[in-house]
């Protein structure tokens, strides 16, 4: 969701903090883990209907993602069956190109989530860092 919000929602928030984060459902379930698949086509559609996929392909963060001006910080884990960590390069990728600035956290020993305790604190440290510049800095300096 929270790719989503970046997206459509960009004029209402100053920045946002994707953790394991989908940017297009097509490539989520192109690349996802073979065993996830059918349970992921059933909750979000089947990319194969070529008229779902069309759907998916339109709403898309990635297709959209001109759309977004913000400040992002992407986390993901280099292992995560459930959403490949490429959902999220590919649309840092595209919004580096377009000048937007992202932050990107990738712990290469970790799957969906952080569940070793270095990781967490890093992620967690990480992101006071990005709040601070990119939250608090932009409502401190309106208060002024």
């Amino acid at each position: 969701m929270t790719w989503a919000v970046a997206t459509f929602y960009n004029d209402k928030i100053c920045c946002a903090l994707p953790v394991v984060g989908m940017s297009n459902l097509v490539t989520l379930l192109e690349h996802t883990e073979a065993y996830r698949r059918d349970l992921r086509r059933v909750e979000y559609g089947d990319e194969r209907d070529p008229k779902m996929r069309e759907y998916l392909e339109k709403i898309a963060p990635l297709n959209n993602s001109e759309k977004i001006h913000k400040p992002i910080f992407a986390v993901v884990g280099k292992n995560d069956p459930r959403v490949p960590w490429t959902e999220s390069r590919q649309m840092l990728d595209k919004l580096k190109n377009s000048g937007v600035n992202t932050w990107f956290l990738m712990a290469n020993d970790e799957g969906h989530g952080y569940a070793k305790k270095k990781n967490q604190d890093f992620q967690f440290y990480a992101t006071i860092m990005f709040v601070r510049t990119f939250l608090l800095g932009q409502n401190l300096s309106a208060m002024k």
